[in-house]
């Protein structure tokens, strides 16, 4: 059981290791297609569509570990005023909303991906590219975040510390 979680953790930090690679194309892509609009060239095609797709991608493969880290936006306003108890209580309770949503989100996009591979959508700008391509990403991500949610209403660790305004 231990090397299973291993591995999942590992694959969660390589899908956001893959992501800030995508940030960091993304940064050479701008420069490159401004830099050619600048020399009175016109940019390639495939820059501003791999552009395009890196952001989906980006967001999709670390949002898993963003939501490990704790490093989603949240607003500890109420849960900063309650006793320990009350603190536990709620931060579950979103957290196992947050679960909810996820395995909701992940469900729709499964069936918009199995839609994509049936119908053989195609993406159709400077290129044709297989819908799925993109919509693959929806449930992987999502299953994984209902996971990493899932370890905040099941494990030891809150998703809220209680600590607002402290160290900030």
């Amino acid at each position: 059981m231990r090397s299973l979680r291993r591995a999942y953790d590992g694959f969660v930090t390589l899908m956001a290791i893959v992501a800030g690679a995508m940030l960091l194309w993304l940064m050479v892509s701008i420069v490159i297609s401004v830099t050619l609009r600048n020399l009175g060239l016109q940019p390639y095609a495939w820059l501003f569509t791999s552009s395009e797709y890196a952001l989906l991608y980006m967001t999709m493969l670390g949002a898993p570990w963003l939501v490990r880290e704790k490093g989603h936006v949240h607003i500890e306003l109420l849960t900063s005023a309650l006793p320990p108890a009350g603190q536990a209580a709620v931060s579950r309770a979103v957290a196992a909303a947050c679960v909810l949503i996820s395995a909701i989100l992940a469900w729709k996009g499964a069936e918009l991906f199995w839609t994509n591979v049936v119908r053989s959508d195609f993406d159709v700008r400077a290129y044709f590219t297989p819908k799925w391509i993109l919509t693959i990403a929806f449930p992987i991500s999502f299953t994984l975040m209902a996971i990493e949610f899932g370890r905040f209403v099941f494990g030891e660790e809150l998703m809220h510390s209680g600590e607002a305004g402290v160290h900030e």
